[in-house]
């Protein structure tokens, strides 16, 4: 009898597909536009099935992207941080051994969920369902992700006969991948912007293999520049800033046209808009004209 999943396991595959191509960042699809690389993949057949296991990085670290090939051609996919797939890892080590104990399908003794196991799985905003399931066709571990703030539910099934040989698989990439994982920050701080007179301020905190990174980027009209401070220097550029706003506070205020006056003009009071997330300014077409501090 085949393990292959059936009815719920890929009525919606191509839609949910089709957000998360559009947006398959580590392992958050909704950060759209970021420049990702694929360090590693595996695949496995599985009865009908092919399997997919992609290791990407991107400025938010590394993840595991997990396709699901079905014999019809239909494509479904889920993403999984690297300690996240370390606890799925373990999940079926135990998912395993439960099906090992359960002897021959009985189609007298099933649930009328066709759950036979479940476990629940939570990393950050996205949930991870875990359910070995029995129908007509066999029986089989169904993955599905969900994600809080919406977005469509995408999921994989993984015949129950080849969960072992995917927890092997994913665990020779967790084993080469995870090794440098403390280097790399996977919940790095949302960007944000300041608009004052007519110009933007872009603050967006990336990292690559020298690690974390705060880009600062002024966007005029036709205009853009940008620097970028290694994390290392964060503190003594927060100290030189605050001691020149010491400074300037302690001299007195000239006004405009009072003679010799330095013209400063009080940035905290003229449209600032801070703290709000933006879309990436990498998708403007000029070239950086700053200087990398890295």
């Amino acid at each position: 009898m085949s393990d292959l999943g059936s009815g719920d396991e890929g009525s919606s595959s191509q839609k949910y597909h089709q957000g998360m191509e559009q947006g398959s960042s580590e392992y958050d699809p909704g950060q759209q536009g970021q420049v990702e690389q694929e360090l590693a993949t595996k695949m496995l057949q599985i009865q009908s099935k092919r399997f997919y296991l992609d290791v990407k990085q991107n400025r938010r670290g590394r993840f595991i992207k997990v396709a699901e090939i079905g014999a019809d051609g239909r494509r479904s996919q889920i993403f999984l941080a690297l300690s996240t797939a370390a606890e799925f890892r373990d999940h079926l080590s135990a998912f395993s051994d439960f099906y090992s104990s359960l002897g021959p399908p009985n189609p007298d003794n099933v649930p009328e969920d066709g759950k036979l196991k479940s476990e629940m799985m939570i990393k950050d905003n996205r949930r991870y369902y875990l359910d070995l399931k029995e129908n007509s066709r066999g029986r089989f571990l169904r993955v599905s992700q969900t994600i809080t703030r919406g977005g469509p539910r995408s999921q994989v099934a993984i015949p129950a006969q080849g969960m072992i040989e995917f927890r092997d698989a994913l665990t020779d990439l967790l084993d080469e991948f995870s090794a440098d994982e403390h280097a790399y920050k996977p919940d790095l701080p949302e960007g944000r912007h300041m608009h004052v007179d007519n110009k933007n301020f872009y603050f967006d905190i990336g990292q690559n293999n020298r690690g974390v990174y705060m880009r600062i980027s002024e966007v005029k009209t036709n205009f853009r520049t940008a620097i970028t401070v290694p994390e290392k220097s964060w503190p003594r550029f927060r100290d030189i800033l605050a001691d020149y706003c010491d400074k300037i506070k302690q001299q007195p205020t000239t006004t405009a046209g009072s003679g010799g006056g330095s013209g400063v003009s009080n940035v905290g009071g003229g449209g600032i808009s801070s703290d709000q997330p933006h879309p990436l300014v990498g998708n403007n077409t000029q070239q950086d004209t700053g200087t990398s501090l890295k």
